[in-house]
């Protein structure tokens, strides 16, 4: 699944060619009507976590979510052959842009774009986003840090690939419970700098010097130490973290009763 920063990336692009300008909207699969877009201006392009938000002048907003298989095809050519099973072709006498195989392409009305934007925690991408929020969400979280990022109600936007590379660069192990707000705070900031290095190359990068390579995430041995890099499922995806570089902090035994 596309995780946030290639959804911003893709409303950024998308704003730059359609934003200001009135498009043809077409639905050539015939599983979405979007004659009530045809013609109207979109206004702006705005990627939330996982989310698309197309906002028109005068029509309802449409809700885009790639889900796992959802890709969308940019053609130079406005008047090139949409793909079949293209859900929605957005197109200006410029570009053309068609939407495939998302989990999602809907209207939604004001007050279910509202109830969005409160189903999400804050987004490491977007200005509207606090630390202080995203800190108090994060510590509130019970259960495992590995499950709390992944959560788009704690932290919108990140998925598993940032989950294994952010927790390395932080030094958290997946498991660690009770982060402290100064610990969560860390973790934030590494995931405002590292998503945003990740936007702009459209990968995720979590070494500058090596944008292509990865620390953890689906390798065998971390690249900083080369210890075996342990997987296991948490919250229902395969996690992965170095014994070494992510220690596990095991709490105390209770002494003894009687003791």
């Amino acid at each position: 699944m596309p995780e946030g920063h290639l959804i911003h990336r893709h409303a950024a692009a998308q704003h730059a060619d359609l934003a200001g300008r009135a498009v043809r909207a077409s639905g050539p699969q015939g599983r979405f009507d979007a004659r009530p877009w045809d013609g109207r201006a979109l206004t702006d392009v705005e990627a939330a976590g996982k989310h698309l938000l197309y906002h028109f002048e005068d029509a309802p907003t449409v809700h885009v979510h790639l889900g796992m298989r959802g890709i969308f095809l940019r053609y130079d050519d406005p008047g090139t052959p949409p793909r079949a099973g293209t859900r929605l072709r957005l197109a200006t006498h410029e570009v053309a842009y068609d939407l495939i195989a998302p989990s999602r392409c809907e209207a939604l009305s004001p007050a279910q774009v509202a109830a969005l934007r409160e189903s999400l925690g804050p987004d490491p991408l977007r200005s509207d986003a606090f630390a202080d929020e995203a800190v108090t969400r994060l510590i509130a979280f019970r259960g495992p840090v590995g499950a709390a990022v992944l959560d788009q109600k704690v932290w919108s936007g990140i998925g598993n690939a940032w989950r294994a590379e952010l927790l390395f660069l932080a030094g958290l192990h997946p498991n660690a419970r009770h982060v402290s707000p100064g610990t969560a705070g860390r973790l934030w900031d590494i995931a405002v700098t590292y998503l945003a290095l990740g936007r702009d190359a459209g990968q995720v990068v979590s070494d500058p010097g090596a944008p292509s390579e990865r620390w953890v995430y689906r390798r065998e041995h971390c690249r900083r130490c080369a210890a075996p890099v342990l997987t296991w499922q948490l919250a229902g995806r395969t996690a992965y973290c170095c014994p070494v570089d992510q220690p596990e902090q095991r709490r105390p035994a209770s002494p003894a009763s009687g003791a």
